[in-house]
């Protein structure tokens, strides 16, 4: 049976996207991800690019609040909030599960500059979570891809 894991951000558009792909990607066989936010918005398309950049299809991807996913009855095992440091205070916490993880990562919507320059910004971020989910898959299940 495969352990669910639930990613939390703010607006549930890019990190924890990101972050519950790359999970289902690497480590499918001992999880199952999901990800919400607390005020789901609009999928970032520089997300969406990046990870089709890695053959990664988010583009249909729907954003979901945390309430919608803690009303639906679910249990989740790990919860892990991705917000950075600044958004830490208000990523909301899920009641019921075993156990909470924090990994910061800053928000691509918040990166300024040119387009190629916060496309660069969102390629470093989608490569560090990439690099912080296969450590944990390491951790959790001695494999990764």
């Amino acid at each position: 049976m495969k352990k669910k894991v639930l990613f939390i951000c703010v607006h549930n558009s890019a990190r924890s996207q990101m972050a519950a792909a790359w999970l289902n990607d690497i480590c499918g066989d001992y999880f199952e991800a999901q990800s919400a936010g607390l005020e789901p918005g609009q999928l970032n398309p520089l997300a969406v690019q990046v990870m089709d950049e890695v053959g990664i299809d988010i583009s249909n991807n729907k954003t979901q609040a945390v309430f919608d996913v803690f009303k639906s009855g679910q249990f989740f095992p790990y919860v892990i909030t991705v917000c950075d440091e600044s958004e830490a205070a208000g990523c909301p916490i899920f009641p019921g599960v075993t156990t909470r993880l924090h990994w910061s990562f800053p928000d691509p919507s918040k990166l300024s500059g040119t387009h190629w320059e916060r496309l660069e910004g969102t390629r470093k971020i989608r490569d560090d979570i990439r690099a912080r989910i296969e450590a944990w898959c390491d951790e959790m299940c001695g494999v990764h891809a």
